[in-house]
């Protein structure tokens, strides 16, 4: 079992060779890649799943890199990496000014573009960056899908664990039962979206006491809230 498993990168890249050599890189680490060519793919596609990670080309078609950036970020704090071939000084600036991470510039080593991503993730997670996942007083093993609460372990069927983990990685982010239904349930689920509510019911019961409540806003959907 690599040490990686359970993390998902979005590559968002119009050439199509160096997305597939990132992509079969990293996979070979044990993540998980999705790879679009464009900026509107992109953020549909950050809509649907949950990232740890991603590498965004500034010069992309439909939105450009900094516009998708400039989205994301409006809603959640996954790590950014710019990948360009420009090196001018006022896209670098302006792309940290945005929110991104880190800048690689074209040609650069797969091996060292991964050292820079695994030592993203260990800022972001501390220092044991893949096996636990904090928020507030409840705490993830990503690995053992162990979920503890105030110091207690709770016991949590597969997809709540799935959907726990979904609204820790974007707290403060609002999900329709249409986006929730798609995520987990997929595209072509016939049943009705009341069977998120009742799973949400199931997940609430989970983190009964703990500082991470799933709050139902009206006409709107659901979001976590850690305080």
């Amino acid at each position: 079992m690599n040490d990686e498993q359970g993390l998902n990168l979005l590559i968002v890249e119009d050439d199509f060779l160096l997305a597939e050599a990132i992509g079969d890189y990293f996979s070979s680490k044990g993540w998980k890649v999705d790879a679009v060519t464009d900026g509107n793919h992109a953020l549909e596609q950050f809509e649907v799943r949950m990232y740890q990670l991603i590498l965004l080309d500034v010069m992309i078609p439909g939105r450009n890199g900094f516009e998708v950036c400039r989205r994301i970020r409006e809603v959640s704090d996954v790590a950014i990496f710019f990948i360009t071939a420009r090196v001018m000084e006022e896209d670098e600036l302006n792309g940290y000014a945005l929110g991104a991470d880190d800048y690689v510039t074209k040609p650069f080593s797969l091996p060292v573009l991964y050292a820079k991503a695994m030592a993203m993730m260990g800022r972001l997670r501390g220092h044991d960056p893949i096996r636990k996942l904090i928020r507030g007083d409840v705490v993830v093993d990503v690995r053992t899908h162990e979920v503890w609460v105030q110091g207690e372990m709770r016991e949590i069927a597969p997809l709540e664990y799935e959907m726990l983990l979904f609204f820790l990685e974007n707290s403060n982010r609002i999900f329709s039962r249409e986006q929730l239904l798609i995520r987990f349930w997929g595209y072509d689920f016939d049943g009705n979206e009341r069977v998120v509510d009742n799973h949400i019911k199931k997940l609430r019961k989970v983190l009964s006491g703990s500082r991470c409540v799933i709050q139902t806003v009206r006409k709107s959907g659901y979001r976590m809230e850690v305080s």
